[in-house]
Parts: C-alpha cells; sequence; structure tokens
C-alpha cells in the first residue's frame, strides 16, 4: 500500500511567501524603470550640444534655388527655397558634415563647428560637369567589313 505524503503550510509561512513575492515583484518593476529611464536621461544631457542650423546658398548671380542640402553619412536632408535659404530639419552637433551638391556646381563640404549657427555658401560652378567628359583614347578600334 503506498501512502500520500500531504504537506501542509504553517498560515504564517503562507503570509511571508505572498509578502516575498510581492516585495520581489515591486523590486522588479522598480529596477525596470529606472533602467528604461536612463537613455532618455543620457539623450537630454547631449541635446545641449545640438542646434539648428540655417543658411543662403548663392552663385556669382545670385541665390540658387534647389541645392541639395545633406547631412553626409545619413538620410537626411532639405534643400533651398526660391530665394537660396535652407534651414536644415534635424538638429546638428559639432562635427556633423553637411554636404551641398546641384548640377553644373562643384559639391562642397562644410563640418559644423560649436558656434556655427548660420551658413552663406557660394558655390562654384564644375567645368568638366558642364563640359561633359571628353575621352579622346579609344581603346578598341572597329574594323570596316567590306
Amino acid at each position: 500500500m503506498k501512502t500520500k505524503n500531504t504537506f501542509t503550510k504553517n498560515p504564517e509561512q503562507s503570509r511571508l511567501e505572498s509578502v516575498a513575492k510581492k516585495v520581489v515583484g515591486t523590486i522588479c518593476i522598480l529596477m525596470f524603470t529606472l533602467l528604461a529611464t536612463n537613455p532618455v536621461y543620457a539623450q537630454s544631457d547631449n541635446a545641449q550640444d545640438q542646434f539648428t542650423v540655417k543658411g543662403i546658398v548663392s552663385d556669382e548671380e545670385g541665390p540658387l534655388p534647389g541645392v541639395n542640402v545633406t547631412l553626409k553619412y545619413a538620410d537626411v536632408g532639405t534643400s533651398t527655397d526660391r530665394n537660396g535659404a535652407f534651414t536644415f530639419p534635424k538638429a546638428l552637433k559639432p562635427g556633423d558634415i553637411l554636404v551641398f551638391s546641384y548640377l553644373g556646381y562643384e559639391t562642397q563640404e562644410i563640418k559644423i563647428k560649436k558656434n556655427t549657427r548660420l551658413i552663406k555658401l557660394l558655390l562654384t560652378t564644375d567645368l568638366v560637369e558642364i563640359l561633359g567628359a571628353v575621352n579622346d583614347d579609344k581603346p578598341y578600334k572597329s574594323k570596316r567589313k567590306n
């Protein structure tokens, strides 16, 4: 005959286990909350170094509308309005590089410094792009069939 072992818990022990579970649950929630908010504080400290950059792009004849202004190594940018003015849509920090490009003009890069808030840029024409690449060297000669 098999005997069944039954274990009865002391009511005091059951109460202590219940309190312990609540304490452990509260500590887990508190730790999760602290760890989850830590990156927010780290980003807010860095926000002091970020600022908005505006500017005007022109050539020898005046403002250039439609110049592409992009952040190097990122997928964000804007273009100049009909007065050649732009406001970059993302806050920048020192060390970021803005790339200015426009068909027929040399692409220029400007490294953002700590005091850079307004950029006035004069683009110069790119003669190679305007004239087109000329290649006089012909590596292959064609033969005419008779």
